[in-house]
């Protein structure tokens, strides 16, 4: 069994387009993300584009890419795509790291992968921290998670959930944990290999959360809350300006 790590990278973005090669402290953003990948020192670290452009800008800074389906619709289907073509094992743990995270922590790729592995009737794993702001609950761009007792995710919604009756949308309630998902995940290659033929489910496009696909066909998905906090990600120029700022104090 290995550790590999694939970074889905689509050229095209609605909200900021070309990012993945956008500037940020003389790199573009992609770069900064792959080397945190490669700090993991885990058995391979693959990009998996869309675009030529990305891939040569990738391949000047050494990295190994496959070129993917301009097509697909999330960044799972992208990954399944490139396990297959590498001819990865079904036994081996592919964790699938956003390329618009240039702050991701080594340290929450590495807990996920472990976490994969310590859960092995689950076909995915990945993370989640806790809410203390009812603004960021009550955000439609935050996506939520409920756990079971076990520590497996019940279902993801962009809506506040558990909804307490009793105080929201008024007050946080101080009972429970609200729990924000972290976008990394790490999936079981026999898993990756199943995906392509799973069929979209009607909670994943009506809530546009492709984890929903995995939960719908009733395979299991196991939620650690991360040990180290998560920097938000890269969806838009003020993000990206965000994150200039922040590089400057690393």
């Amino acid at each position: 069994m290995a550790r590999r790590i694939i970074i889905p990278a689509r050229y095209a973005s609605t909200r900021l387009p070309q990012k993945m090669l956008l500037d940020i402290a003389g790199k573009p953003m992609l770069q900064h993300v792959w080397e945190k990948a490669v700090s993991c020192q885990f058995d391979s670290v693959l990009i998996a584009t869309d675009d030529q452009r990305i891939a040569n800008a990738a391949q000047t800074w050494g990295a190994n890419v496959c070129m993917t389906d301009i097509k697909h619709s999330t960044g799972t289907d992208r990954l399944a795509e490139a396990f297959e073509k590498m001819g990865y094992a079904k036994e081996d743990v592919i964790v699938g790291v956003q390329g618009d995270e240039p702050l991701i922590p080594v340290e929450n790729i590495v807990q996920v992968a472990k976490n994969c592995e310590r859960h092995p009737d689950a076909a995915m794993a990945t993370l989640c921290e806790r809410m203390t702001q009812l603004k960021d609950i009550m955000d439609p761009n935050i996506v939520k998670v409920v756990r079971d007792k076990n520590g497996y995710a019940m279902y993801f919604s962009r809506g506040p959930i558990p909804w307490d009756r009793a105080k929201f949308p008024a007050e946080l309630p101080a009972q429970m944990d609200n729990l924000q998902h972290i976008g990394i995940y790490c999936y079981r290659g026999a898993f990756l290999h199943r995906y392509a033929n799973l069929e979209r489910s009607p909670l994943e496009q009506i809530e546009a959360l492709e984890q929903l696909r995995v939960l719908w066909h009733g395979l299991k998905i196991h939620v650690d809350i991360a040990g180290t906090h998560n920097p938000p990600g890269v969806d838009t120029q003020e993000g990206l300006e965000r994150v200039r700022k922040l590089f400057f104090f690393i």
